[in-house]
């Protein structure tokens, strides 16, 4: 593959490439799972089965043993963070990550609806956090954390809903149930170690200095409004990170389309635009697909609406030549592949060699990983055509 030229326009298509080749997505790599967490930055985790799809597509010789025993000796951690929503991320990464999200964490649980029409205060939960975290020295319920809040705040009731939006807030991992995904529907919750700083503005841009490092790492060449997109965090604090980089020698600015302003490191990798992209089988609310203010880099603007829907949900997706081409789900006998557009016999044969792998995958955990999504599939998706992919 040959490198972009530093001095020219930067391509949707180049993009498209970069970030694949930066999430492992042109070729699966033989490095462990952390290192594989590592260069994507983080996995998006709501679905406890997802990071183990996600890890499949990108390490080679994938064995979910490995993600277990990362996950069961906290070297890979489970928390709430960017976008508000929960990632499994590196133990040493969990700290500036969420240091870099704590004034949106903040605002978004600490001043919900939810949590302040119970009484309680962010000034309250300041006050509480310290022994509520040194009463979560080893795991507790959800239950058992709100009835302790409750008590320590001493000032009336704590709604599960409150108790819920304090536990997001609060620097907490989740922990692992074991079998078949690690982390059950009702997890129990430990202390994060070491705990971060927290309402600090100075610890709040060394984090996200740190994020925007490893988010050019993993997603660019990528501008202000990705980064604030893929954090959830105000543009203007984006912008202040990547400048702040630029200033370092540790960024560059490069022309993307239509004028966008981008960021890269300097010398990162960006493959030929032309490079070759392999079929994949994407995980249900892939970070790829939600990584950017611009999501067309991956999935084209006409099927936006189909995979990424008006609740939240991300659908498991097909990729193939580099973009969104249609979803998937597990079903009876195999993988079920509903394509937006025409595809040829190759690319089919691509898919299905695809979707024999993953069944192999998924035949020793949960051959039904995404069933409880099924019903995006019985309302209709504007497919021209699907498949059934043997396992």
């Amino acid at each position: 593959m040959t490198a972009t030229s530093r001095s020219s326009v930067l391509t949707p298509r180049a993009l498209n490439r970069a970030t694949l080749a930066r999430q492992l997505l042109l070729a699966r790599e033989p490095v462990s799972v952390e290192e594989a967490v590592r260069r994507v930055v983080a996995l998006q985790a709501q679905l406890p089965g997802s990071p183990y799809v996600a890890l499949w597509n990108r390490v080679a010789g994938f064995d979910p043993a490995g993600l277990d025993a990362a996950v069961g000796g906290f070297r890979l951690v489970r928390s709430t963070l960017m976008r508000i929503t929960l990632h499994l991320v590196r133990a040493e990464d969990y700290r500036p990550f969420r240091e870099a999200v704590e004034p949106t964490l903040r605002g978004s649980r600490l001043r919900d609806r939810r949590f302040t029409e119970t009484g309680i205060t962010p000034d309250d939960a300041d006050a509480l956090l310290p022994e509520l975290l040194a009463y979560a020295d080893r795991p507790r319920t959800g239950e058992e954390l709100r009835a302790r809040a409750e008590e320590l705040w001493g000032g009336g009731d704590l709604t599960p809903a409150a108790g819920r939006m304090l536990r997001q807030y609060a620097p907490l991992w989740h922990l692992p149930s074991g079998p078949p995904w690690q982390y059950g529907t009702s997890p129990a919750f430990v202390a994060s170690g070491p705990e971060p700083v927290a309402t600090d503005p100075e610890a709040a841009a060394e984090g996200l200095e740190t994020l925007a490092r490893r988010y050019l790492a993993g997603f660019g060449p990528a501008s202000a409004a990705d980064l604030a997109q893929f954090g959830l965090v105000q543009r203007g604090r984006a912008r202040a990170a990547l400048d702040a980089l630029v200033r370092a020698g540790a960024a560059e600015v490069l022309a993307g389309p239509d004028g966008a302003v981008l960021y890269d490191l300097p010398g990162a990798v960006r493959p030929d635009s032309e490079a070759p992209a392999p079929p994949r089988l994407m995980a249900m609310w892939d970070s790829t697909l939600l990584a950017y203010a611009d999501r067309s880099r991956i999935v084209p603007a006409a099927y936006r609406k189909h995979v990424i829907r008006i609740n939240g949900d991300v659908l498991p997706t097909l990729l193939v030549d580099g973009y969104v081409a249609g979803a998937w789900r597990p079903v009876e006998g195999g993988i079920e592949a509903a394509v937006f557009h025409p595809l040829t016999a190759g690319d089919w044969d691509g898919l299905a060699a695809e979707a024999a792998s993953l069944g192999r995958l998924l035949a020793d955990r949960d051959p039904r990983v995404y069933r409880r999504h099924d019903h995006w599939w019985t309302k209709g998706l504007p497919a021209v055509e699907t498949r059934l992919l043997p396992c």
